[in-house]
């Protein structure tokens, strides 16, 4: 037999074989993903074929669609590319550049680039997805859902906010209708439109949307599923804003050990909930806990990313934060120069993201008496969260804080006390009374005071900030103990 031949034949086998394998190649849903990986070396070693007699059919195409998107999902993000980029030229080459398959390929493809941090491919991607679902002469509108859904993710990540929300709001109306109010589909757009109010500082509008999400998933999914401990990471960091310390923890721990049995300890979304663990341990002192959990949620993210993506700028930050804990300040500042360096290339110098960043290398700035520098970035900061977030949002009650200490231990005490107490009715008004970011305020502003003499106007603060103290973070906490001491200094002062 010639050469040629030879070809012909293993071109044939190889037609049928596509045939076979997509029959058999199971739905990757999480329900499938054992068999999935039963067949995986199989379905790669047959797409390897494929691409050497260049098989080009719509068969072809679904099979290299379903293996990415279950590569994606377990966070084999090269070889999902890969395998999504040759679905969508076959599919485009063979079905024309307007067909809903089409869109579905762009689709996903958008979704995997939003994980990566290509925040500019996959707003094009989503946008071209949804505009071929939009018209097409029969509309698949829970199709449709789900393009508006992803696009809103990436205009939330963008922090446009204003253009996620309609977007967010106009998916979960669809899937009501059309899926009934108790549909895990109903619970992810749910979650979403949670996020999206998480990240504005409306923490209790987004614990109700969370916990009615959580309610959905666990009466339609098997409990070890993932998408039920990604929600259970989402509402822990609410309860974290929140001051609800208790709950977080336990929550946190069992996403942990359902993302350990359904996923694996190398994903990026295991890596979060480790990175959101140790900013619980950091915040209760609990140092030495952190710093490990830290270190192995960055090297999960800097293996699967890379050293320039925002997940690794995350990490970093928060591993700064935590050397400024622990006193450790040029270490840190060096830590938070490299992740503000990394978010800006990554998102732009004008996202909240930055904001944070910036105000916490102004607080190495001050701890290390850098005035000038730490105020020029605190207020750079101020004016990015006001433009984004409006002047009631949490994250602007830090920077005043921040700003206000500054001009405190300068001896600028006027300043100081305005900022203060816009600060603190800031926290109050976004997050209530008892939130342990207002003991913060309320103890700084009491020491301003005690500092000027004002006795009378200090001990209620102090006693306030101590309540909250005890309540949130124990009676051994080191913030506890320094506003307890700060107390007894007062009243011995009063005699």
């Amino acid at each position: 037999m010639c050469a040629m031949d030879r070809d012909a034949t293993w071109r044939e086998r190889a037609e049928i074989l596509v045939i076979r394998v997509g029959n058999f190649f199971p739905d990757p849903i999480f329900e499938n993903w054992v068999e999935c990986e039963d067949h995986l070396l199989s379905a790669i070693t047959l797409c390897e074929q494929i691409n050497k007699f260049k098989i080009e059919t719509e068969q072809t195409a679904s099979l290299f669609h379903l293996i990415a998107y279950y590569l994606n999902k377990n966070a084999k993000y090269d070889q999902a590319e890969s395998l999504y980029l040759q679905s969508l030229a076959i599919r485009e080459k063979i079905l024309g550049k307007e067909h809903p398959d089409v869109a579905h390929s762009l689709n996903n493809l958008g979704e995997l680039y939003l994980i990566q941090g290509k925040h500019e491919d996959a707003e094009s991607l989503h946008q071209q997805s949804l505009a071929i679902k939009d018209n097409a002469l029969e509309k698949d509108y829970l199709s449709i859902a789900n393009s508006l859904n992803n696009l809103a993710m990436v205009y939330q990540t963008q922090s446009k906010y204003d253009q996620a929300e309609p977007l967010y709001h106009r998916g979960l109306e669809i899937r009501k209708k059309y899926l009934g109010e108790n549909n895990p589909d109903v619970a992810y757009s749910l979650n979403n439109v949670a996020e999206l109010y998480r990240i504005q500082g409306s923490y209790a509008k987004a614990e109700n949307l969370y916990l009615q999400s959580l309610d959905i998933f666990e009466k339609n999914l098997k409990e070890n599923h993932p998408d039920i401990a990604q929600i259970l990471n989402n509402l822990a960091v609410v309860y974290q804003h929140q001051g609800k310390y208790d709950q977080v923890e336990t929550l946190l721990l069992r996403s942990l050990e359902i993302k350990e049995k359904a996923l694996s300890k190398d994903n990026p979304s295991y890596a979060r909930t480790l990175n959101n663990l140790a900013v619980l341990y950091q915040a209760h002192g609990k140092y030495e806990q952190a710093e490990p959990l830290l270190r192995r949620s960055l090297a999960i993210v800097e293996k699967k990313f890379g050293n320039e993506h925002p997940d690794v700028a995350l990490n970093l930050n928060n591993l700064a934060q935590l050397y400024y804990a622990q006193g450790k300040y040029n270490q840190g500042e060096l830590v938070c120069q490299q992740s503000l360096a990394i978010y800006e290339k990554a998102l732009g110098k004008e996202h909240p993201d930055i904001t944070i960043i910036l105000n916490n290398l102004a607080q190495f700035y001050y701890a290390q008496g850098k005035y000038k520098q730490a105020e020029s970035l605190y207020k750079q900061s101020l004016v990015i969260y006001e433009r984004l977030l409006g002047k009631n949002h949490p994250n602007i009650a830090i920077s005043l804080n921040n700003l206000a200490q500054l001009y405190y231990i300068q001896g600028k005490y006027s300043r100081a006390e305005s900022l203060y107490k816009k600060s603190l009715k800031t926290y109050e008004k976004t997050l209530g009374e008892g939130c342990s970011e207002s003991a913060t305020i309320s103890s700084n502003l009491a020491c301003l005071y005690h500092t000027q003499g004002k006795y009378e106007q200090a001990k209620p603060l102090y006693e306030h900030s101590l309540d909250i103290c005890e309540k949130t973070l124990g009676k051994d906490h080191p913030t506890t103990q320094t506003v307890r001491n700060n107390l007894l200094q007062l009243l011995a002062r009063l005699g």
